[in-house]
Protein backbone atom coordinates (compact mmCIF):
# COMPACT_ATOMS: atom_id res chain seq x y z
CA UNK A 1 0.00 0.00 0.00
CA UNK A 2 1.21 3.19 -0.94
CA UNK A 3 2.36 5.27 2.30
CA UNK A 4 1.39 8.86 2.58
CA UNK A 5 3.26 11.40 3.01
CA UNK A 6 1.65 14.04 6.19
CA UNK A 7 0.14 17.23 5.59
CA UNK A 8 0.28 19.31 8.17
CA UNK A 9 -3.49 21.22 8.68
CA UNK A 10 -2.57 24.48 8.25
CA UNK A 11 -1.39 23.34 4.84
CA UNK A 12 -4.09 21.08 3.83
CA UNK A 13 -6.65 23.99 5.12
CA UNK A 14 -4.71 26.14 2.15
CA UNK A 15 -5.38 23.17 -0.74
CA UNK A 16 -7.80 23.35 -3.40
CA UNK A 17 -6.58 20.46 -5.03
CA UNK A 18 -10.13 19.16 -4.70
CA UNK A 19 -9.60 14.90 -4.82
CA UNK A 20 -6.47 14.21 -3.84
CA UNK A 21 -5.67 11.86 -1.24
CA UNK A 22 -4.13 13.18 1.74
CA UNK A 23 -2.98 12.11 5.27
CA UNK A 24 -3.54 14.70 8.39
CA UNK A 25 -2.82 13.75 11.88
CA UNK A 26 -3.16 15.39 15.49
CA UNK A 27 -5.37 15.41 18.30
CA UNK A 28 -8.98 14.96 18.59
CA UNK A 29 -10.82 18.42 19.64
CA UNK A 30 -14.46 16.82 19.36
CA UNK A 31 -15.46 13.92 17.44
CA UNK A 32 -19.85 13.98 17.20
CA UNK A 33 -21.31 10.34 16.05
CA UNK A 34 -24.61 9.86 14.56
CA UNK A 35 -25.67 6.26 12.64
CA UNK A 36 -25.26 8.55 8.81
CA UNK A 37 -21.80 9.82 9.65
CA UNK A 38 -18.87 11.09 12.62
CA UNK A 39 -17.73 14.14 12.47
CA UNK A 40 -14.62 14.51 13.93
CA UNK A 41 -12.32 18.12 14.73
CA UNK A 42 -8.81 17.60 14.18
CA UNK A 43 -6.26 20.05 15.53
CA UNK A 44 -2.31 19.21 15.14
CA UNK A 45 -1.03 22.60 16.43
CA UNK A 46 0.30 24.18 13.32
CA UNK A 47 -3.03 26.50 13.01
CA UNK A 48 -5.99 27.66 15.85
CA UNK A 49 -8.43 26.15 12.91
CA UNK A 50 -9.51 22.22 12.69
CA UNK A 51 -9.51 20.20 9.73
CA UNK A 52 -12.70 18.45 9.79
CA UNK A 53 -12.70 13.96 9.16
CA UNK A 54 -15.88 13.30 7.87
CA UNK A 55 -16.25 9.26 8.19
CA UNK A 56 -19.03 7.12 7.34
CA UNK A 57 -19.63 4.76 10.18
CA UNK A 58 -20.57 2.22 8.42
CA UNK A 59 -17.17 1.59 6.84
CA UNK A 60 -15.46 1.21 10.28
CA UNK A 61 -15.42 -0.81 13.00
CA UNK A 62 -18.02 0.77 16.02
CA UNK A 63 -15.19 -0.30 18.43
CA UNK A 64 -12.67 1.53 16.70
CA UNK A 65 -14.47 4.64 16.35
CA UNK A 66 -16.07 4.80 20.12
CA UNK A 67 -11.88 5.04 21.15
CA UNK A 68 -11.20 8.31 19.15
CA UNK A 69 -12.77 10.53 21.90
CA UNK A 70 -11.25 14.09 22.54
CA UNK A 71 -7.82 14.26 23.45
CA UNK A 72 -7.23 11.24 21.42
CA UNK A 73 -4.10 10.96 18.81
CA UNK A 74 -4.97 10.11 15.15
CA UNK A 75 -3.90 9.56 11.60
CA UNK A 76 -6.46 10.05 9.21
CA UNK A 77 -5.99 8.95 5.43
CA UNK A 78 -8.70 10.33 2.94
CA UNK A 79 -9.74 12.26 -0.09
CA UNK A 80 -10.08 16.42 0.17
CA UNK A 81 -12.77 17.54 -0.76
CA UNK A 82 -15.01 21.31 -1.19
CA UNK A 83 -16.69 21.60 2.35
CA UNK A 84 -20.00 22.26 2.59
CA UNK A 85 -20.38 23.67 5.60
CA UNK A 86 -19.76 27.35 7.17
CA UNK A 87 -16.28 28.41 8.55
CA UNK A 88 -13.74 26.08 6.62
CA UNK A 89 -13.18 25.70 2.36
CA UNK A 90 -11.92 21.83 2.88
CA UNK A 91 -12.57 18.98 4.80
CA UNK A 92 -11.64 14.85 4.48
CA UNK A 93 -13.82 12.38 3.17
CA UNK A 94 -12.23 9.62 5.60
CA UNK A 95 -11.04 6.59 4.00
CA UNK A 96 -8.94 4.96 6.86
CA UNK A 97 -7.87 5.66 10.93
CA UNK A 98 -5.11 5.02 13.01
CA UNK A 99 -5.12 5.46 16.69
CA UNK A 100 -1.86 6.35 18.05
CA UNK A 101 -2.61 7.44 21.68
CA UNK A 102 -6.03 7.06 23.39
CA UNK A 103 -7.40 9.60 25.29
CA UNK A 104 -9.55 8.60 28.77
CA UNK A 105 -12.78 10.68 30.29
CA UNK A 106 -10.63 11.69 32.90
CA UNK A 107 -8.20 13.85 30.48
CA UNK A 108 -8.42 17.47 32.18
CA UNK A 109 -9.01 19.34 29.07
CA UNK A 110 -12.14 18.09 27.98
CA UNK A 111 -14.49 20.20 26.02
CA UNK A 112 -15.64 22.99 28.48
CA UNK A 113 -14.60 26.06 29.63
CA UNK A 114 -11.85 26.04 32.17
CA UNK A 115 -10.54 28.65 34.19
CA UNK A 116 -6.95 30.00 33.21
CA UNK A 117 -6.49 29.21 37.44
CA UNK A 118 -7.39 25.53 36.76
CA UNK A 119 -5.35 25.38 33.55
CA UNK A 120 -2.20 26.01 34.88
CA UNK A 121 -2.35 23.34 37.48
CA UNK A 122 -1.94 21.32 34.18
CA UNK A 123 0.45 23.68 32.32
CA UNK A 124 1.95 20.57 30.70
CA UNK A 125 -1.25 19.77 29.35
CA UNK A 126 -3.10 23.38 28.43
CA UNK A 127 -0.75 23.82 25.58
CA UNK A 128 -3.00 21.53 23.25
CA UNK A 129 -6.07 23.98 24.07
CA UNK A 130 -7.28 26.47 21.34
CA UNK A 131 -6.06 29.56 23.75
CA UNK A 132 -2.15 28.00 24.75
CA UNK A 133 -2.00 26.75 20.89
CA UNK A 134 -2.96 31.11 19.83
CA UNK A 135 -0.72 32.09 22.80
CA UNK A 136 2.33 30.27 22.26
CA UNK A 137 2.17 30.64 18.00
CA UNK A 138 2.24 34.09 18.80
CA UNK A 139 5.16 33.87 21.26
CA UNK A 140 7.00 32.45 18.54
CA UNK A 141 6.38 34.65 16.23
CA UNK A 142 7.20 37.51 18.38
CA UNK A 143 10.88 36.02 18.82
CA UNK A 144 11.06 35.66 15.17
CA UNK A 145 10.10 39.77 14.62
CA UNK A 146 12.13 40.75 17.71
CA UNK A 147 15.19 39.05 16.15
CA UNK A 148 14.52 40.11 12.66
CA UNK A 149 14.37 43.40 13.36
CA UNK A 150 17.34 43.72 14.76
CA UNK A 151 19.11 41.99 12.14
CA UNK A 152 17.60 44.22 9.48
CA UNK A 153 18.91 47.46 11.44
CA UNK A 154 22.49 45.77 11.60
CA UNK A 155 22.51 44.63 15.53
CA UNK A 156 24.56 42.07 16.41
CA UNK A 157 22.79 39.05 19.00
CA UNK A 158 24.86 38.46 21.99
CA UNK A 159 24.95 36.25 24.04
CA UNK A 160 25.40 37.34 27.91
CA UNK A 161 26.17 34.72 30.46
CA UNK A 162 23.20 33.51 32.71
CA UNK A 163 25.92 32.74 35.60
CA UNK A 164 26.94 36.19 36.70
CA UNK A 165 28.64 37.67 39.82
CA UNK A 166 27.37 40.99 39.67
CA UNK A 167 23.72 42.47 40.01
CA UNK A 168 23.24 44.62 37.80
CA UNK A 169 20.01 46.36 39.35
CA UNK A 170 21.50 45.98 42.47
CA UNK A 171 18.78 44.73 43.76
CA UNK A 172 19.96 41.56 45.53
CA UNK A 173 17.26 39.27 44.72
CA UNK A 174 18.91 36.82 42.99
CA UNK A 175 19.07 33.27 43.04
CA UNK A 176 22.21 31.40 44.09
CA UNK A 177 24.37 29.65 42.05
CA UNK A 178 26.58 27.20 44.32
CA UNK A 179 28.15 23.39 44.32
CA UNK A 180 28.59 23.53 48.22
CA UNK A 181 27.50 21.40 50.72
CA UNK A 182 24.16 23.01 52.03
CA UNK A 183 24.90 20.72 55.36
CA UNK A 184 28.37 21.61 55.90
CA UNK A 185 29.48 25.28 54.80
CA UNK A 186 32.72 26.23 54.92
CA UNK A 187 33.16 29.37 56.91
CA UNK A 188 35.62 32.66 57.09
CA UNK A 189 37.24 33.66 60.52
CA UNK A 190 34.58 36.76 60.47
CA UNK A 191 31.47 33.95 60.17
CA UNK A 192 30.97 34.69 56.63
CA UNK A 193 30.94 31.62 54.07
CA UNK A 194 33.77 31.16 52.05
CA UNK A 195 33.38 30.55 48.70
CA UNK A 196 37.38 29.58 47.72
CA UNK A 197 36.45 26.57 47.47
CA UNK A 198 33.19 27.11 45.22
CA UNK A 199 32.53 26.22 41.33
CA UNK A 200 33.92 29.47 40.23
CA UNK A 201 35.92 30.46 43.99
CA UNK A 202 33.22 33.35 44.28
CA UNK A 203 29.73 33.93 44.92
CA UNK A 204 27.86 33.40 41.95
CA UNK A 205 24.20 34.17 41.02
CA UNK A 206 21.73 34.09 37.97
CA UNK A 207 21.86 36.98 36.32
CA UNK A 208 18.72 39.83 36.33
CA UNK A 209 19.82 41.19 33.30
CA UNK A 210 22.79 41.05 30.83
CA UNK A 211 22.73 44.73 30.59
CA UNK A 212 26.14 45.44 32.55
CA UNK A 213 27.64 42.60 29.72
CA UNK A 214 25.54 43.73 26.48
CA UNK A 215 27.59 47.26 27.28
CA UNK A 216 30.49 45.97 26.67
CA UNK A 217 29.20 44.41 23.48
CA UNK A 218 28.10 48.12 22.44
CA UNK A 219 31.30 49.61 23.00
CA UNK A 220 32.86 47.09 20.42
CA UNK A 221 30.58 46.12 17.74
CA UNK A 222 28.65 49.51 17.78
CA UNK A 223 25.19 47.89 17.92
CA UNK A 224 24.06 44.47 20.03
CA UNK A 225 21.23 43.02 21.32
CA UNK A 226 20.36 39.82 23.95
CA UNK A 227 17.21 37.80 24.13
CA UNK A 228 17.34 35.08 27.02
CA UNK A 229 16.43 34.03 30.16
CA UNK A 230 16.59 36.34 33.35
CA UNK A 231 16.11 35.51 36.62
CA UNK A 232 14.25 37.56 40.14
CA UNK A 233 14.15 36.19 43.67
CA UNK A 234 11.42 38.49 44.08
CA UNK A 235 8.56 37.21 46.04
CA UNK A 236 6.08 38.44 44.02
CA UNK A 237 2.71 36.74 43.62
CA UNK A 238 1.05 39.37 41.22
CA UNK A 239 -0.58 38.49 37.72
CA UNK A 240 2.41 40.27 36.41
CA UNK A 241 5.48 39.23 37.36
CA UNK A 242 8.05 35.93 37.01
CA UNK A 243 10.89 34.67 38.67
CA UNK A 244 12.08 33.32 35.54
CA UNK A 245 11.17 35.65 31.86
CA UNK A 246 12.79 36.58 28.99
CA UNK A 247 14.34 39.58 28.48
CA UNK A 248 15.52 41.70 25.32
CA UNK A 249 17.93 44.27 25.58
CA UNK A 250 19.56 46.35 22.59
CA UNK A 251 22.76 48.05 23.33
CA UNK A 252 23.83 50.95 21.15
CA UNK A 253 26.84 53.18 20.96
CA UNK A 254 26.59 56.72 20.09
CA UNK A 255 22.62 56.65 20.83
CA UNK A 256 21.35 59.80 22.44
CA UNK A 257 18.31 60.42 24.18
CA UNK A 258 15.97 61.34 21.49
CA UNK A 259 17.47 58.24 19.08
CA UNK A 260 16.73 56.15 22.28
CA UNK A 261 12.91 57.22 22.51
CA UNK A 262 13.13 56.87 18.35
CA UNK A 263 14.32 53.19 18.91
CA UNK A 264 12.00 52.37 21.46
CA UNK A 265 8.51 53.30 19.59
CA UNK A 266 9.87 51.82 16.07
CA UNK A 267 10.79 48.41 17.82
CA UNK A 268 7.51 48.10 19.43
CA UNK A 269 5.41 48.90 16.36
CA UNK A 270 7.41 46.59 14.23
CA UNK A 271 6.94 43.86 16.04
CA UNK A 272 2.97 44.50 16.70
CA UNK A 273 2.86 44.94 12.95
CA UNK A 274 4.36 41.74 12.64
CA UNK A 275 1.78 40.05 14.57
CA UNK A 276 -1.18 41.72 12.73
CA UNK A 277 0.81 40.49 9.63
CA UNK A 278 1.41 37.09 10.58
CA UNK A 279 -0.68 35.92 13.40
CA UNK A 280 -4.53 36.94 11.73
CA UNK A 281 -6.16 33.70 12.60
CA UNK A 282 -4.92 33.48 16.26
CA UNK A 283 -5.64 37.03 17.03
CA UNK A 284 -9.17 36.97 15.50
CA UNK A 285 -9.67 33.95 17.76
CA UNK A 286 -8.04 35.91 21.02
CA UNK A 287 -10.18 38.89 19.67
CA UNK A 288 -13.54 36.71 19.67
CA UNK A 289 -12.86 34.76 23.18
CA UNK A 290 -10.54 36.37 25.42
CA UNK A 291 -10.40 40.26 24.71
CA UNK A 292 -13.13 41.82 22.53
CA UNK A 293 -11.03 45.14 22.19
CA UNK A 294 -7.73 43.31 21.38
CA UNK A 295 -7.09 44.22 17.45
CA UNK A 296 -8.87 47.50 17.42
CA UNK A 297 -6.25 48.12 20.71
CA UNK A 298 -3.11 46.94 18.87
CA UNK A 299 -3.87 48.74 15.47
CA UNK A 300 -4.48 51.56 17.69
CA UNK A 301 -1.16 51.82 19.36
CA UNK A 302 0.25 51.04 15.35
CA UNK A 303 -1.22 54.41 14.38
CA UNK A 304 -0.36 56.23 17.43
CA UNK A 305 2.52 58.67 18.08
CA UNK A 306 3.86 57.91 21.53
CA UNK A 307 3.96 60.74 23.74
CA UNK A 308 7.22 62.08 25.17
CA UNK A 309 6.50 63.11 28.46
CA UNK A 310 9.28 64.77 31.04
CA UNK A 311 8.55 62.70 34.61
CA UNK A 312 8.09 66.20 36.38
CA UNK A 313 5.11 66.92 33.56
CA UNK A 314 3.60 63.32 34.42
CA UNK A 315 3.85 64.75 38.07
CA UNK A 316 2.30 67.92 37.33
CA UNK A 317 -1.06 66.04 34.89
CA UNK A 318 -1.20 63.36 38.05
CA UNK A 319 -1.69 66.13 40.87
CA UNK A 320 -4.13 68.20 38.36
CA UNK A 321 -5.97 65.21 38.41
CA UNK A 322 -6.32 64.31 42.20
CA UNK A 323 -7.15 68.04 42.19
CA UNK A 324 -10.34 67.21 40.14
CA UNK A 325 -11.36 64.36 42.15
CA UNK A 326 -9.14 61.34 40.85
CA UNK A 327 -8.75 58.94 43.48
CA UNK A 328 -5.57 56.73 43.80
CA UNK A 329 -4.62 54.36 46.45
CA UNK A 330 -0.64 55.16 46.25
CA UNK A 331 0.27 59.24 46.93
CA UNK A 332 2.29 60.83 43.63
CA UNK A 333 4.57 63.23 44.96
CA UNK A 334 7.60 64.91 42.65
CA UNK A 335 10.40 62.03 43.67
CA UNK A 336 8.03 59.09 44.19
CA UNK A 337 8.45 56.12 41.62
CA UNK A 338 5.01 56.04 39.77
CA UNK A 339 2.46 53.06 40.38
CA UNK A 340 1.08 51.29 37.40
CA UNK A 341 -2.37 52.84 38.90
CA UNK A 342 -0.30 56.41 37.68
CA UNK A 343 1.02 55.10 34.44
CA UNK A 344 -2.39 53.60 32.96
CA UNK A 345 -4.25 56.74 34.21
CA UNK A 346 -1.45 58.80 31.86
CA UNK A 347 -1.73 56.18 28.73
CA UNK A 348 -5.63 55.58 29.06
CA UNK A 349 -7.54 58.56 30.49
CA UNK A 350 -5.35 61.43 29.74
CA UNK A 351 -3.46 60.88 27.04
CA UNK A 352 -5.15 57.75 25.30
CA UNK A 353 -2.18 56.78 23.57
CA UNK A 354 1.13 55.25 24.79
CA UNK A 355 3.74 57.28 26.69
CA UNK A 356 7.52 57.82 26.91
CA UNK A 357 8.12 58.80 30.66
CA UNK A 358 11.37 60.26 30.52
CA UNK A 359 14.21 62.49 32.72
CA UNK A 360 13.02 60.45 36.30
CA UNK A 361 14.62 61.83 39.80
CA UNK A 362 18.00 60.37 39.99
CA UNK A 363 17.18 58.93 43.66
CA UNK A 364 15.03 56.30 42.13
CA UNK A 365 16.55 55.16 38.96
CA UNK A 366 19.78 53.02 38.79
CA UNK A 367 23.37 53.86 39.42
CA UNK A 368 24.54 53.75 35.64
CA UNK A 369 21.93 56.43 34.17
CA UNK A 370 22.93 59.42 32.66
CA UNK A 371 22.85 62.78 35.16
CA UNK A 372 20.75 65.66 33.49
CA UNK A 373 23.45 68.30 34.26
CA UNK A 374 22.07 71.26 32.63
CA UNK A 375 19.13 73.27 34.33
CA UNK A 376 16.51 71.54 32.13
CA UNK A 377 13.39 72.15 34.21
CA UNK A 378 13.26 68.42 34.97
CA UNK A 379 13.56 68.91 38.45
CA UNK A 380 14.98 72.04 39.23
CA UNK A 381 18.13 71.77 40.52
CA UNK A 382 20.84 70.66 38.31
CA UNK A 383 21.60 66.56 38.38
CA UNK A 384 18.29 65.79 39.82
CA UNK A 385 17.25 63.78 37.22
CA UNK A 386 18.25 61.14 35.15
CA UNK A 387 17.94 60.21 30.59
CA UNK A 388 15.76 57.36 31.76
CA UNK A 389 13.00 56.42 29.68
CA UNK A 390 9.86 54.32 30.56
CA UNK A 391 7.65 52.86 28.07
CA UNK A 392 4.52 52.96 29.35
CA UNK A 393 1.40 51.04 27.93
CA UNK A 394 -2.27 50.67 28.18
CA UNK A 395 -3.27 47.58 30.42
CA UNK A 396 0.21 47.14 30.68
CA UNK A 397 1.80 50.30 32.45
CA UNK A 398 5.89 49.82 31.95
CA UNK A 399 6.54 46.93 29.41
CA UNK A 400 10.00 48.89 28.28
CA UNK A 401 12.41 50.39 30.77
CA UNK A 402 15.70 52.29 29.09
CA UNK A 403 18.22 55.09 29.48
CA UNK A 404 21.17 57.00 28.08
CA UNK A 405 24.15 55.45 30.10
CA UNK A 406 26.69 57.59 32.22
CA UNK A 407 29.89 57.55 29.90
CA UNK A 408 31.77 59.53 32.51
CA UNK A 409 34.48 57.71 34.62
CA UNK A 410 34.20 60.16 37.51
CA UNK A 411 30.56 60.67 37.44
CA UNK A 412 30.00 57.12 37.15
CA UNK A 413 32.27 56.48 40.10
CA UNK A 414 30.51 58.72 42.71
CA UNK A 415 27.14 57.23 41.68
CA UNK A 416 29.03 53.85 43.08
CA UNK A 417 30.17 55.11 46.18
CA UNK A 418 26.94 57.02 47.42
CA UNK A 419 24.81 54.34 46.75
CA UNK A 420 27.85 52.05 48.34
CA UNK A 421 27.60 49.51 45.62
CA UNK A 422 30.57 46.96 46.19
CA UNK A 423 33.25 47.89 43.95
CA UNK A 424 34.87 44.11 43.33
CA UNK A 425 32.30 43.04 41.04
CA UNK A 426 32.26 46.08 39.24
CA UNK A 427 36.49 46.79 37.97
CA UNK A 428 35.82 45.44 34.66
CA UNK A 429 32.75 47.22 34.04
CA UNK A 430 34.21 50.50 34.95
CA UNK A 431 36.99 49.39 32.35
CA UNK A 432 34.32 50.56 29.31
CA UNK A 433 34.58 54.01 30.93
CA UNK A 434 38.80 54.35 31.44
CA UNK A 435 39.23 52.72 27.60
CA UNK A 436 38.20 54.83 24.83
CA UNK A 437 34.48 55.50 26.62
CA UNK A 438 31.65 56.46 24.10
CA UNK A 439 27.89 57.82 24.83
CA UNK A 440 25.74 54.89 24.40
CA UNK A 441 22.15 54.05 25.63
CA UNK A 442 20.18 51.12 25.77
CA UNK A 443 16.65 49.42 27.36
CA UNK A 444 15.30 46.33 28.47
CA UNK A 445 11.90 44.78 27.03
CA UNK A 446 10.35 42.20 28.92
CA UNK A 447 9.15 39.86 26.73
CA UNK A 448 6.48 37.80 28.48
CA UNK A 449 5.04 41.72 29.06
CA UNK A 450 4.72 41.93 25.39
CA UNK A 451 3.22 38.97 24.87
CA UNK A 452 0.27 39.99 27.36
CA UNK A 453 -0.16 43.24 25.39
CA UNK A 454 -0.04 41.49 22.22
CA UNK A 455 -2.35 38.49 23.11
CA UNK A 456 -4.81 40.08 25.78
CA UNK A 457 -4.40 38.04 28.19
CA UNK A 458 -4.52 38.87 31.79
CA UNK A 459 -1.92 36.82 33.87
CA UNK A 460 1.49 36.83 33.23
CA UNK A 461 1.90 33.26 33.87
CA UNK A 462 -0.42 32.05 30.75
CA UNK A 463 1.84 33.35 28.40
CA UNK A 464 4.79 31.58 29.53
CA UNK A 465 4.80 27.31 28.82
CA UNK A 466 5.66 26.76 31.99
CA UNK A 467 5.64 29.49 34.49
CA UNK A 468 7.78 29.59 37.81
CA UNK A 469 6.36 31.57 40.70
CA UNK A 470 7.29 31.59 43.93
CA UNK A 471 6.37 27.86 45.47
CA UNK A 472 5.87 26.97 42.46
CA UNK A 473 8.20 25.12 39.90
CA UNK A 474 6.34 22.25 38.29
CA UNK A 475 6.98 20.79 35.13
Amino acid sequence: METIKRTKIVDALQRTDFGATVNVKGWVRTHRSSKAVDFIALNDGSTIKNIQIVVDPAKFDAEQLKQITTGACISAVGTLVESQGQGQTSEIQCESLEIYGLCGSDYPMQKKGQSFEYMRQYAHLRLRTNTFGAVMRIRHNMAMAIHTYFHEHGYFYFHTPLITASDCEGAGQMFQVTTKNLYNLKKTEDGKIDYSDDFFGKQTSLTVSGQLEGELGATALGAIYTFGPTFRAENSNTPRHLAEFWMVEPEVAFLDLAGLMDLEEDFIKYCIRWALEHCKDDLEFLNKMIDKGLIERLQSVLNSDFVRLPYTEGIRILQEAIKNGKKFEFPCEWGDDLASEHERFLVEEHFKKPVIMTNYPKAIKAFYMKIDAEESGFGGKSGATVQGTDVLFPQIGEIIGGSVREESYEKLMNEIEERNIPMKDMTWYLDTRKYGSCPHAGFGLGFERLILFVTGMQNIRDVIPFPRTPKSAEF
